[in-house]
């Protein structure tokens, strides 16, 4: 391999792909990047063989490239490339088992690594393709991935159910406690499918999609969703199980709605978790017309009492939450209020917020204090 280019236009890809980086080194070649020249395009595949990403640029005209591909760790060539001056040129070129990166007076010298031994996914046949603008999977994903589980013993939980059924495409998220589901209606699919892409590949996702209509391919197979997008590929496994059936925790009853500045009841529940249990994190709501009074407290006794102004008509209620679980709902609703729909002591509160073409509930359930 010989290869001239710019920093910044070696620097960006190799970010992109930075989060499939194998962290736990079960195989040494999964902390290299595989580093592939084609024509006047350079690719960068990293993975950790559950996500497989990959990332382009172009090799400028006053670039030079001969094509070849080789492994070299990717870590160690990030921290090379971010420590050079900003416009500089990096010189790349194979010596036998090393890659030598020169740049001014610097010179590195890398190990590289079989490219034989570098694994890739296998092609499957696609059940289902269709084209969606990025900037409405980002936002469906991103406003509800909080809730997946985190190394959960169901570990069907640990991921995100992506629910197509003839036009819409539903993300849900739960960890048997809360659920978040996100949902955006007439999209050109005429199918019926779901999926569990599990919680490492939502969270690179949220990290890879802009936010602009760009529109990304995605294709699912029987094991992996595979997405297209102009600079990236992202493709990961699935996690094969049955997701439970979400529309059970959902309330359908209501007997009152609550109204509520999202900053005031954000600020007020922040205050509060500072004195409850660190184990159950549990506050109590004591509900009556037009005012919420939020309690707390803990094994030493200590207190916090917090009273928020809301539009509230329904009758008394009292009830319990885990504090951390709405202060999360306060972070991913963006309006300025509130509407928490409420029925009994045993019954989860449902909120809900439509941006654009994209609606989304949040169920939090209730706990005994």
């Amino acid at each position: 391999m010989k290869l001239i280019i710019q920093r910044e236009n070696f620097l960006k890809p190799l970010q992109l792909v930075l989060g499939a980086v194998e962290h736990r080194q079960t195989l040494p070649v999964l902390s290299n990047v595989l580093l592939s020249i084609d024509n006047q395009q350079l690719s960068f595949v990293a993975t950790d063989l559950e996500v497989e990403l990959t990332a382009y640029t172009v090799i400028e005209e006053d670039d030079f490239a001969e094509s070849d591909q080789i492994t070299v760790n990717a870590r160690k060539l990030l921290d090379i490339c971010r420590m050079l001056p900003n416009g500089s040129k990096m010189e790349l070129y194979t010596e036998k088992d090393r890659l030598i990166v020169r740049s001014g007076k610097s010179r590195f010298s890398l190990l590289t690594l079989p490219v034989d031994k570098f694994p890739k996914v296998e092609k499957e046949i696609n059940k289902l393709e269709f084209c969606l603008p990025q900037n409405i999977l980002k936002s469906l994903i991103e406003k509800t991935h909080y809730a997946i589980a985190h190394q959960d013993v169901r570990h069907y939980l640990n991921g995100m159910l992506f629910d197509i059924n003839q036009g819409v495409i539903k993300t849900v998220a739960t960890d048997g406690h809360r659920l978040s589901l996100g949902f955006s209606a007439n999209l050109d699919i005429n199918s019926e499918l779901q999926i569990i892409v599990p919680r490492k590949g939502v969270i690179e996702l949220v990290r890879l999609l802009e936010d602009n209509d760009e529109e990304i391919k995605i294709s699912i197979s029987a094991n992996h969703i595979h997405i297209a997008a102009k600079d990236f590929n992202f493709i990961s496994k699935l996690i094969e199980s049955k997701y439970p059936d979400y529309n059970r925790v959902i309330p359908k009853n209501s007997n009152g709605i609550i109204t509520v500045d999202r900053n005031n009841l954000k600020q007020a529940l922040t205050r509060a978790a500072i004195l409850t249990n660190e184990k159950f994190r549990g506050v109590r709501f004591l509900l009556s017309h037009n005012r919420l009074k939020i309690f707390s407290n803990n094994s030493e006794q200590e207190d916090a009492e917090e009273e928020v102004e809301v539009s509230y008509q329904g009758p008394e209620l009292e009830i319990g939450f885990n504090v951390s679980y709405l202060i999360d709902v306060c972070n991913y609703i963006t309006t300025d209020e509130i509407k928490m729909v409420v029925s009994d002591s045993s019954t989860g509160v449902l909120m809900d917020e439509q941006i654009g073409q994209n609606n989304y509930i949040h169920v939090v359930m209730p706990i005994r204090l």
